[in-house]
């Protein structure tokens, strides 16, 4: 089976191309092992690029536990540069289907041609609480008390297609990820789980975050989960609604316009290299 590594601010995935060859029959099962660090290709998860009938191509996401996820924002950049960069749709805008449907993405190219920065329109925030879905009271919820470890912290809950719980704090290095992370993800309050950031603002249009991915643990990157902290920082009077995210893995560039649609993600998207594993 042909495979590409790529990632997206150092958000990585195993990409696998179901345009030229058949679509692995146990993904869930193949995402365990070909994300595996040690004795795989390794990787934040596995990513499908399949045949659409309603967009340039499909998507289908799996983290590195073998879970599927709706969505990821990295890898839908990812996936426009694949797309492109491989002729499967060699154009200026793409679209994509995902698990909280199609995407429409605008590539810009570098001198060779390739895609090299990509912005998605990555839709409207879901805001309802029962569809995050969360049991935090409130549509969404904003600021709301959890608690998680014998301590009480404030979040707020967005889902981009798949659910997030960001926390504004003072300071992100005394965030203590590893043990706070994967006792919020699989928080009572989180029926399908969450994904989880912490975030220091530094100012109106500029802030800090770190990750804990929902069946991936620590990130360097989370396009959904930047794009969650832009619509949390506007809902708590935090942040403007255009703004810079640094992430541990590089800077995105987000904007939730006045209107309240869409929220767009501008960033970049590199391929790292292809190779075959043995089924």
């Amino acid at each position: 089976m042909r495979f590409t590594k790529m990632h997206g601010l150092g958000n990585d995935y195993v990409y696998v191309s179901g345009f030229d060859q058949p679509a692995p029959a146990n993904p869930e099962a193949l995402a365990i092992a070909i994300s595996d660090r040690h004795f795989g290709v390794g990787g934040d998860g596995m990513i499908l690029i399949l045949p659409s009938d309603k967009a340039d191509a499909r998507m289908r996401m799996f983290n590195a536990d073998g879970s599927e996820g709706e969505m990821c924002g990295n890898g839908v950049r990812c996936v426009a540069k694949f797309i492109h960069d491989h002729g499967i749709a060699n154009k200026e805008r793409v679209t994509v289907e995902t698990g909280r449907g199609v995407l429409t993405l605008d590539i810009t190219r570098d001198e060779a041609g390739k895609a090299e920065w990509i912005k998605v329109d990555m839709g409207e925030p879901i805001l309802q609480g029962s569809l995050i879905p969360t049991t935090l009271p409130g549509d969404p919820p904003v600021d709301v008390p959890i608690e998680a470890l014998g301590r009480q912290m404030n979040g707020t809950a967005v889902s981009m297609g798949n659910p997030h719980f960001v926390i504004f704090v003072d300071d992100l290095k005394a965030v203590d990820l590893d043990k706070i992370g994967p006792a919020l993800e699989t928080h009572p309050a989180f029926p399908r789980r969450v994904n989880v950031h912490f975030v220091e603002v530094v100012d109106r249009t500029t802030v800090h975050m770190v990750t804990w991915e929902r069946g991936s643990g620590i990130t360097l990157a989370c396009g959904t989960g930047a794009c969650s902290v832009c619509v949390a920082g506007v809902l708590t009077g935090r942040t403007d609604r255009s703004i810079t995210a640094h992430l541990p893995g590089g800077p995105l560039k987000l904007e939730w316009p006045a209107n309240d649609g869409s929220v767009f993600m501008t960033g970049p998207a590199t391929e790292v290299f292809s190779g075959e594993w043995p089924i």
